[in-house]
């Protein structure tokens, strides 16, 4: 017989309800709890049973879920344990709440804890249970049982996984970039027919960016619109995944589609409450009826129809004062083309879409394509995000160079919109580049919360080459007070920078060694604090600071400390690293260490290249021995090696340490008529041997020839030829001398001088201003320092009295010197 409600005491009903909310509120024991609410619910019938145990598990799953938060998971398992034997008739929609916790934490470990109780109770999963039981393994890295808990649903309950849980497992396989699983997946889709929807199409765009397959993005876009109208949402992911393997033609075409939907009205794009954009359209696969193929978007043919509206005819430069003109229209009257009140969402997906093309095209140096579509975006309203101007000067600078990335920061800031770091980083490297120090140092400046090394390595590296430590110095201290991780190349940079003192201008002494001591210690250390090993590059750098300073007994505890570290790493040391030690040995001329390091190499059968001779070869100018030399260069030959300039500048040099002239002219005839292309260190062997010697007609003859060879000269030329002559009391020869040998380091053509001669007069030769010798000295913090020493000598010789010719080829030297070389020649062949 049925029992009455009305038969149940009014306190046993208002305890159930004040217990229920105790169990809501985790406040009760809950297995203590079992007995009375099934008591319970035996007194008020089945309705209450139901609801107690819905009530019972349903406490039971937050109390799991708080303890797993909490990072109790001896309590969760208890509890779990508890729920799988409070009722026998349990099923997946009981587990629900602990699954959506796994996946979202990850927890993939208690995700399998919950699907053993499942077994052990013989509850199949469902399809929202599966799904977060496949995120919560896939998030954790656990593909494979990901992907046998897919088949064996299918196998034991003889259903298959819905078509979601196949996407998120390729969404897996694609954040992993893992496509072996994916592929296996995709056959086990094909084998159950399970089709695709959208989302399907999005995770296949996504491993065919991952695998860098262009062409199975073009068939996806076929197999696709078979099946579906494009839309905007779905154009997006399509430039996505062109812009990322950098086909900037489909990219281009699918964008303009976008561009055609969005005037339409057709966009199916809406935003939730916070903002975020969803496409509205239902997932009903509708063919489009209208051809979609994306065809190639010829660049030539842009090139030729580029819209010169905006764009000067002559100088082919973008106006950005126009541009920014544009985009203050835009703000102040409305979008043009666009309904701005009804597309504000179709405008937000647009923008990201425009910025990927416009970073394309900076990866491809397409600098007009991204001009055109900076002036397509403000003419449809969609305003540049800093994003966007971040790859839109990226791709002006590949094209325009940095003077016009620079122009585009100032409308930036003229607009308000604050750069981003990466701009600021990019616009540093690129001034680096051409050593803009001072402008690539004010833009680093402005770089807040940046932890990428690169754009302080590259300023480092030109301050390397610009030989400014000072500089450096500065920026190796900002880059500790940002506490940005320095790697191997900042530690590089570092021992070039300051392994040495002295060098190149001065000869080491006790001081500067001390300090370069110190100065590779510290660097050592911090290497060792922050967990760096040396490289080859930083080895090198290192020994050559100490050979720069002429410290050879640690040069060569360095060298024995290299080989055992790399020896231990199970690393060549390199021959280049050997080469710098036996270069600072010979310079050192610490001729006997050179030669043992040198036999040592060819005992243990070391690799030696054409370098390795040419220092030997080199280093038989100090024993004063061309015999060796000479078998040097046999075996130079019988291993393969061309001889070089470097090659013959050593062999000349030991003609000359015997005074034999006429043979090392004859030498490098030789290597003239042989292709090598001497340089001016080769020229400035001779003339230093030939002015020791007092052989001015050696002079003559190589100063000609460096002029009909091009080679322009250096402060060691001018020396040279002037200190010959003076020292032999030709002085008006001497200054005239050196007047053409200056002009020839500006230029080495008469003709050149026209449009200088004003300048070069009136602000720095002639000029009476008490300045006029520090601008001069301005050459020497960029590439130019010869053009400093060239303008301080014309300056000596005019305050002397002796006129400036500007046309130095037609003095009376420099003819003699031509008439001379041409009657040599014609008697010598």
């Amino acid at each position: 017989m049925r029992r009455s409600l009305g038969r149940v005491p009014l306190w046993s009903i208002a305890d159930l309800f004040s217990k229920s909310k105790l169990l809501k509120h985790g406040q009760i024991n809950v297995a203590g709890e079992l007995g009375f609410c099934r008591s319970i619910a035996t007194s008020v019938g089945g309705a209450i049973l139901g609801y107690g145990k819905e009530l019972t598990t349903n406490s039971i799953q937050k109390q799991i879920v708080d303890a797993l938060d909490l990072g109790d998971r001896g309590r969760a398992s208890n509890l779990l344990s508890d729920l799988g034997h409070a009722n026998k008739s349990l099923r997946a929609a009981d587990f629900v709440d602990i699954f959506r916790y796994c996946a979202r934490s990850p927890d993939p470990l208690f995700a399998m804890e919950i699907w053993n109780v499942m077994q052990e109770k013989q509850i199949p999963l469902n399809n929202i249970s599966c799904l977060f039981m496949t995120q919560a393994l896939c998030k954790g890295g656990y593909l494979k049982e990901a992907l046998n808990l897919i088949n064996v649903i299918g196998e034991k309950y003889g259903t298959s996984p819905s078509l979601a849980v196949y996407n998120s497992f390729l969404g897996a396989c694609a954040k992993l970039c893992n496509i072996v699983y994916a592929d296996q997946c995709l056959d086990l889709m094909e084998r159950k027919t399970m089709g695709k929807n959208e989302v399907t199409y999005t995770e296949l765009l996504k491993l065919a960016v991952c695998k860098q397959n262009l062409s199975a993005v073009h068939e996806i876009w076929k197999d696709y619109i078979k099946y579906y109208s494009p839309s905007i949402s779905s154009l997006k992911k399509f430039i996505w995944s062109f812009t990322r393997l950098r086909d900037i033609s489909s990219a281009y075409q699918a964008l303009q589609h976008m561009v055609a939907l969005a005037l339409q009205g057709n966009t199916s794009i809406t935003s939730t409450a916070e903002g975020r954009l969803y496409s509205s359209r239902l997932d009903i696969p509708i063919p489009s009826n209208v051809e979609l193929g994306l065809q190639r978007f010829d660049m030539k043919e842009f090139d030729e129809q580029f819209d010169p509206v905006k764009v000067d005819p002559c100088t082919r430069s973008i106006e950005w004062s126009t541009i920014s003109k544009i985009g203050k229209e835009v703000d102040s009257s409305g979008i043009v083309g666009l309904d701005k009140t009804k597309c504000v969402p179709a405008m937000k997906v647009l923008r990201p879409s425009f910025t990927d093309v416009i970073y394309a095209c900076a990866q491809n140096q397409n600098y007009r394509l991204a001009e055109q579509l900076m002036i397509q975006m403000q003419n449809l309203g969609v305003q540049p995000s800093s994003h966007t101007y971040d790859g839109f000067i990226r791709a002006v600078i590949s094209g325009r160079g940095i003077s016009e990335g620079i122009k585009v920061l100032e409308i930036m800031q003229e607009r308000n919109l604050k750069p981003n770091n990466s701009t600021l980083a990019t616009l540093s490297i690129a001034c680096c580049q051409v050593l803009e120090l001072d402008l690539a140092e004010n833009l680093l400046d402005q770089i807040s919360d940046y932890q990428y090394q690169h754009p302080y390595n590259r300023f480092l590296e030109a301050c390397d080459t610009m030989e400014q430590p000072e500089r450096a110095i500065r920026m190796w201290a900002k880059m500790k007070q940002l506490k940005i991780q320095p790697n191997i190349w900042t530690y590089e940079l570092l021992f070039s920078l300051f392994g040495n003192v002295n060098a190149p201008y001065e000869d080491g002494n006790m001081l500067s060694r001390a300090d370069s001591a110190k100065r590779i210690k510290a660097i050592e250390m911090d290497m060792t604090k922050n967990g760096v090993q040396h490289s080859h590059l930083s080895m090198k750098n290192l020994l050559k600071a100490f050979g720069a300073e002429g410290m050879v007994r640690e040069l060569i505890e360095y060298l024995h400390s290299a080989e055992y570290l790399f020896y231990r790493s199970n690393t060549y040391l390199g021959t280049p690293i050997y080469n710098t030690v036996l270069h600072s040995l010979v310079e050192a001329n610490e001729s006997h260490l050179a030669i043992g390091i040198f036999k040592n190499m060819k005992s243990n059968g070391f690799w030696l290249n054409a370098a390795t001779y040419t220092i030997m070869i080199d280093c038989c100018c100090n024993i004063k021995c061309y015999k060796s030399a000479s078998a040097l260069l046999s075996l130079m030959l019988r291993d393969g090696f061309y001889p070089q300039a470097a090659t013959y500048t050593a062999l000349i040099k030991n003609l000359l340490d015997d005074g034999n002239f006429d043979e090392a002219l004859k030498l490098l005839d030789l290597g003239s008529s042989e292709g090598i292309q001497p340089d001016v260190l080769l020229y400035n062997s001779i003339l230093k041997k030939a002015y020791e010697k007092g052989r001015i007609d050696v002079i003559e003859l190589v100063a000609e020839q460096m002029h009909r060879e091009k080679i322009e000269p250096d402060p060691s030329t001018c020396h040279y030829v002037f200190s010959a002559y003076a020292e032999r009391h030709f002085h008006n020869t001497a200054m005239e001398a050196l007047q053409v040998l200056s002009m020839r380091m500006i230029c080495q053509e008469d003709h050149a001088f026209d449009e200088k001669k004003a300048e070069f007069e009136d602000d720095y030769i002639l000029s009476e201003d008490e300045e006029a010798e520090s601008r001069i000295l301005e050459f020497f913090r960029g590439p130019d320092e010869n053009i400093a020493f060239a303008l301080l000598n014309l300056r000596y010789c005019a305050i002397l009295g002796f006129p400036i010719s500007w046309s130095p080829n037609e003095t009376l030297w420099a003819r003699r010197l031509s008439t001379n070389y041409d009657t040599i020649k014609r008697i010598t062949h």
